[in-house]
């Protein structure tokens, strides 16, 4: 599989997860300053990982779900897997 593919496979996952998590901050009516003040991170990481341009931690992912009151599996719904 050539790096180009892995990539865009990469940036396809990562825009899908950006897309649940700004639509559930979006859901639960929280600015993205409020989101990041509640997880411990800056406004401009949460907008890179809104955005697909930087891949959270585990646990930043974990500290949003919990954060919106959601399970974690939601926030990775419609991410394709990889294939093996």
């Amino acid at each position: 599989m050539s790096i180009f593919i892995i990539n865009t496979m990469r940036d396809k996952r990562l825009s899908i997860l950006g897309d649940n998590i700004r639509a559930e901050r979006m859901r639960k009516r929280y600015s993205q300053m409020k989101l990041a003040e509640l997880i411990g991170i800056n406004k401009d990481s949460l907008l890179k990982i809104e955005n697909g341009r930087q891949t959270p931690s585990a646990f930043i992912v974990f500290d949003i779900a919990n954060t919106l009151e959601i399970p974690i599996e939601d926030l990775y719904k419609n991410v394709p897997k990889t294939k093996e």
